[in-house]
């Protein structure tokens, strides 16, 4: 199973990776955990122990120069388009709990339209090869889009979950990543809305995005914001707040499970 999870920064993305890292490995699954945002802290939201000092692979410059036959932070000139990445899971992978293991990706900061440069040619190219010859779970914590998704690798995605807040701005970063998924051919997206605090903020949720399908709903809970303060993985979240977690992966096996599903 392959599963990437967008959205704005701070609705909760982070908070739900983690979780099903942790259920699926549960469930005696292995589990890659990938965090794939500039913005890294997926390792704290697992309770990797020293995960701030995690480097990513993106600013591993050696490794980048290695592998596409580049100046790491050049822009032009001529590299490498299809760099070797299949050994990378097993030499940057860090044991991250009992079947878990963490890579670490961060991104390519940019300005303007895109960036065709070493690093995140690097990037896809492992993306690509995480999500297509991986026989494990792969749970990918990305940015507000989905720029190390493409079309080679958008059919073989499992879901795109998309977690959303009661919120306008919320609302349209959602629809903004689903235009983008549909660019790509990624029409498999889903969407979470988390820090629900009444049936009102449920109603606007699915009111606004009414086209979409909902795995489930997560409640507005201080202890997933204490956990995320500490750095560590939240379990001293309250018993609404597990059982909507628990449903809403639940809900995402039995999606993917079923054929012909139309999200």
């Amino acid at each position: 199973m392959k599963i990437a999870i967008s959205g704005k920064g701070g609705v909760g993305k982070t908070t739900l990776s983690a979780f099903l890292v942790k259920w699926f490995a549960a469930q005696g699954k292995k589990v890659l955990a990938i965090d794939a945002d500039p913005d890294a802290n997926l390792g704290q939201g697992l309770g990797v122990r020293g995960a701030k000092d995690l480097v990513p692979i993106s600013k591993m410059k050696e490794l980048v120069a290695e592998r596409t036959e580049s100046t790491p932070g050049s822009f032009g000139g001529f590299f490498k388009m299809n760099p070797r990445v299949d050994d990378l899971p097993e030499k940057l992978a860090v044991p991250s709990g009992a079947g878990v293991r963490l890579m670490v990706m961060g991104g390519v900061k940019k300005g303007g339209t895109g960036c065709v440069c070493p690093e995140s040619i690097l990037l896809k190219n492992l993306v690509q090869h995480l999500i297509l010859r991986r026989d494990e779970v792969v749970i990918m914590d990305m940015e507000a889009g989905i720029e190390h998704l493409g079309r080679a690798t958008s059919q073989a995605v499992d879901w795109l979950i998309v977690v959303v807040e009661p919120g306008r701005r919320s609302i349209d970063t959602a629809l903004k990543i689903k235009e983008l998924a549909g660019d790509i051919g990624l029409k498999k997206v889903a969407l979470v809305g988390n820090k629900v605090r009444s049936d009102r903020d449920r109603q606007f949720l699915t009111e606004s995005l009414s086209e979409y399908r909902f795995l489930g709903f997560i409640p507005y809970d201080e202890g997933i914001i204490d956990a995320d303060l500490k750095g560590v993985f939240a379990d001293g979240i309250n018993g609404v707040t597990r059982d909507g977690l628990e449903e809403i992966a639940r809900n995402l096996v039995s999606a993917t499970q079923t054929t012909n599903v139309e999200p």
